[in-house]
């Protein structure tokens, strides 16, 4: 069983007005760096990529291998043992990756949520299944501080018909309701959050939260993938307070954030708006295998 350990995420971040992405950069400095994520996707700017065709994307997981689902105040996250997993191939070569946890981020409504865009263009969520390097580094940790240390894949949520895997998660968040709060989850495939085809962008990036490393290869799968109103729902109920706190507005007015209403104490609008992607390159890539 998973203790209740209340997760020791600081009131100096968040997705408010008061503390959002517009003010982060005034504590981490790295916010400000120039190899920062997310990016908008500019399908006619994408640079074909024949050496990444010959190497096919692979991954492997283990479904029993999850441990935790929690709210840190900020999102859901699903924690991992990532023995037995296996991302490789495509942008990072052949070294061997291994799955730390996935999380999600998602608007107040439909049709926007996702943190990278494409032609300007935003989804209803963006999840993030995130892998550290085992080839070069110890730990998750130690290979964050490297700019080949991590490797997200990134599918886009777009409203439609409910997912079944991610109901395994849905399904929980009454008891995660708030900051801290953490379940057992006894199975979830990774697998299955991504697309049927694998069309992918990719490009070097950062954390889109604190501490902001700029360690990060993105792969962005171009299919999104469908999920429920009803689980989108879900995930807005989520509380950014401890059960033990007061609702974060004393008042019940609604607050105005990005010229969206957001309800007060809830998780909501929970992506960072995409940053310029400067002179990287943004590479595409077309059908692969696993």
């Amino acid at each position: 069983m998973c203790k209740p350990v209340v997760e020791k995420m600081s009131h100096d971040w968040g997705y408010t007005t008061e503390n959002g992405p517009q003010k982060w950069h005034e504590k981490f400095p790295l916010a400000g760096g120039n190899r920062q994520s997310p990016v908008n996707i500019a399908t006619t700017s994408c640079q074909q990529s024949a050496n990444l065709q010959k190497n096919p994307l692979r991954w492997k997981y283990i479904p029993e291998n999850v441990k935790c689902l929690v709210n840190p105040g900020y999102c859901w996250r699903v924690d991992v043992n990532g023995k037995g997993s296996e991302l490789t191939g495509g942008p990072l070569n052949n070294d061997i990756y291994l799955v730390e946890q996935f999380h999600c981020h998602w608007g107040c409504s439909n049709g926007r949520g996702s943190e990278h865009t494409v032609d300007g263009l935003s989804y209803s969520g963006e999840l993030h299944i995130v892998h550290w390097n085992s080839s070069k580094y110890n730990s998750f940790a130690e290979a964050a501080g490297h700019p080949d240390g991590l490797a997200v894949l990134g599918v886009f949520l777009k409203v439609g018909a409910a997912h079944e895997e991610l109901d395994k998660v849905a399904k929980l968040m009454p008891f995660i309701q708030h900051k801290g709060d953490r379940v057992t989850l006894s199975s979830c495939d990774p697998t299955a959050f991504l697309p049927r085809n694998q069309p992918y962008w990719t490009y070097e990036g950062s954390l889109t939260t604190p501490p902001f490393n700029e360690s990060v290869t993105w792969i962005l799968f171009k299919e999104p993938v469908e999920v429920s109103e009803e689980q989108l729902q879900a995930f807005r109920d989520l509380r950014r307070y401890d059960i033990n706190e007061e609702c974060p507005l004393e008042e019940q007015n609604w607050l105005v954030y990005d010229a969206v209403e957001e309800k007060p104490g809830q998780i909501v609008n929970n992506f960072r708006p995409p940053l310029p992607l400067g002179n990287r390159e943004l590479r595409e890539v077309g059908l692969g295998g696993h």
